[in-house]
């Protein structure tokens, strides 16, 4: 074969004008499946069929019109290697092999190739280091720091802070949240998380009385258009991810920690349960995981913190 001399970025921008290819109908086709009949995340659909279609860039770099002929272990394996010489994480070469490999089991179902070729495929797990995770101490100082000097942003900033740390919830699942999601009659709300699975969630009467001051005295002010949404942007609609996230970040610097996302406050607010006795599963349903396993992830944070206290207190340490 002879070498072409493209790069494979330069690849990726060629791709919409060599017309159509089987592979990448067929990562169209799959990216549907996965939101309409497995419910996958727009996330996680997303990101897979960014990976698929860098699979189908490098390929292309192989042969001028890739097919399901050129899907083949060598290649992929190749495809991969080529990842870990681009400098990509470890994350990022677990999830591409997560993608194809789910690519290759469909398509056998859907007779594009005759057998699951990705089956055999090995890549590394992602590593998984323990999440960071607020003192209790810390966490309050957090909730007491909003950044924002308009009354009606200081009292969403509050609502939002007090929310995630009160219940775990992730910053996509609060974006979403509706006015009639929360029942004040018995301070729980009512999360739709992953796959549009719902679960109740308790949170206390701190949080319960920040839920309120934003609904009844600020939210009125930012509200531009009509809308269900709890938490407002400044647009007057339903709050963005990336404003939940700068909003956590200002709290965190103005308390002190640097860096601070939602995330870290779920991993606070599961670690604390643990803490104070709460059981694995409890916190296994507040967090909305499908398996305990992720779940114990938490346990690992709690006799982390607790052997640093050992050290720290026990005369014998």
């Amino acid at each position: 074969m002879t070498p072409r001399h493209h790069t494979h970025a330069s690849h990726q921008a060629e791709l919409s004008s060599c017309g159509p290819n089987p592979i990448g109908e067929a990562i169209n086709d799959f990216a549907e499946h996965l939101t309409l009949v497995v419910g996958r995340s727009p996330a996680t659909v997303k990101g897979y069929r960014a990976d698929l279609n860098d699979l189908v860039s490098y390929l292309h770099t192989q042969t001028p019109t890739p097919t399901f002929a050129d899907f083949t272990l060598t290649n992929l394996r190749a495809w991969l290697a080529h990842t870990v010489d681009a400098g990509k994480t470890r994350a990022t070469l677990a999830r591409r092999g997560a993608a194809v490999r789910t690519f290759s089991t469909w398509c056998v179902k859907q007779g594009f190739i005759d057998r699951d070729v990705a089956a055999k495929l090995q890549t590394p797990k992602a590593g998984r280091s323990l999440p960071k995770v607020l003192t209790a101490t810390s966490a309050a100082q957090v909730m007491e720091s909003s950044a924002a000097t308009r009354e009606p942003e200081f009292l969403r900033d509050c609502a939002i802070l007090e929310l995630l740390y009160a219940t775990g919830m992730r910053v996509s699942e609060l974006c979403g949240t509706n006015l009639n999601d929360f029942d004040f009659s018995r301070n729980q709300v009512k999360v739709t998380g992953k796959g549009d699975k719902q679960r109740v969630v308790p949170f206390g009467p701190t949080c319960a009385d920040a839920l309120l001051m934003w609904r009844d005295s600020g939210r009125a002010a930012l509200l531009k258009k009509t809308t269900d949404a709890f938490f407002l942007g400044s647009r007057g609609g339903r709050i963005d991810p990336s404003v939940v996230r700068s909003i956590v970040a200002r709290a965190g610097a103005q308390a002190g920690v640097q860096g601070l996302g939602p995330h870290a406050l779920r991993h606070s607010a599961a670690t604390h349960m643990l803490d104070g006795g709460a059981d694995l599963r409890v916190v296994q349903e507040m967090l909305g995981h499908s398996s305990l396993q992720t779940t114990q992830i938490y346990t690992h944070v709690s006799t982390a913190r607790l052997r640093e206290a050992y050290r720290q207190a026990h005369p014998r340490a």
